[in-house]
């Protein structure tokens, strides 16, 4: 959804934007290539997308400032910038295409790899240990909670008896047996992606993101978030709906922006992607002002 994240960011020549989940750096170089003396902020946690992402801003290296942190390390990434606000905000929430397809990261079952998926490999906790090592009612309710698995507390127990359990096949093989498919999705689905959320505390991160907006953007700056399930989704539209009722934000899209049905053809994966774009009201604080 590029095109349509340009269309709500709005992005201006002289600004300073920030890409939240630059990844292998699409939607960084995008807004890169509408700048002159301009520049974007182009934050991950995972170093491995930011070493790459560089490979592909052929031309554009001059206007981007690439900076290892997360959503929680976002306020002191633009302090050792010098910013003190952005002009415009983009997050693409969730796993990128790169950490999904590659099997020594852990993130999928389309192919065998160890338990993993951690975006940031720095950090200690991986899905194997919390496989490993949780109880059986922990797990059945983060299966429940992050991958909304009507089935949660069969495969826990399941994956409790098949212990230990060490990599991404022989996990999934453990759920299909205790949760045979019965419809087109893969029965570990659910469960591969309330692991990754666990693993990378995805959910207390992004409340921090969705705090964190005013502190970040200035007033009439923008910010565009792209969710991929409900559960991101609903607190993005709650801390927007929030930050309006608070007289400090104006909400772009009534409705949410949805790919188009060229973009979904191309790009399967796009189909359940969501965008939520809004722009800060200035509240006439004179610190708002991009550095």
């Amino acid at each position: 959804m590029c095109a349509q994240v340009l269309e709500f960011l709005e992005p201006r020549p002289e600004g300073v934007y920030l890409d939240a989940t630059a990844g292998l750096f699409g939607h960084t170089v995008a807004i890169a290539s509408r700048l002159t003396t301009g520049y974007v902020i182009a934050c991950d946690r995972d170093a491995d997308s930011l070493r790459l992402g560089f490979g592909k801003a052929a031309g554009f290296a001059e206007r981007i400032r690439a900076v290892h942190a997360s959503f929680s390390g976002l306020r002191a990434a633009l302090d050792s910038l010098g910013v003190s606000k952005v002009d415009g905000l983009v997050a693409d929430l969730g796993a990128s295409y790169f950490q999904l397809t590659d099997p020594s990261r852990g993130f999928s079952f389309m192919a065998d790899g160890p338990l993993d998926m951690r975006m940031d490999r720095s950090q200690e906790l991986t899905a194997g240990q919390i496989v490993n090592q949780f109880s059986e009612r922990d797990l059945a309710n983060l299966f429940f909670e992050y991958g909304q698995e009507r089935r949660a507390r069969r495969i826990a127990r399941a994956i409790v008896r098949a212990r230990p359990v060490h990599s991404t096949l022989e996990l999934a093989r453990v759920i299909e047996q205790a949760a045979p498919r019965t419809g087109r999705l893969h029965p570990a689905t659910k469960t591969f992606m309330a692991l990754r959320i666990a693993v990378n505390r995805e959910m207390e991160e992004l409340d921090h993101l969705l705090g964190s907006i005013p502190d970040l953007v200035r007033g009439g700056g923008r910010a565009v978030l792209l969710t991929f399930h409900s559960i991101e989704d609903r607190r993005v539209k709650r801390a927007f709906q929030q930050y309006a009722r608070q007289g400090r934000m104006r909400i772009l899209t009534r409705h949410v922006a949805r790919p188009t049905p060229e973009e979904v053809n191309a790009n399967p994966p796009s189909r359940s992607a969501k965008l939520r774009a809004a722009e800060m009201i200035d509240l006439g604080d004179t610190d708002g002002e991009s550095s």
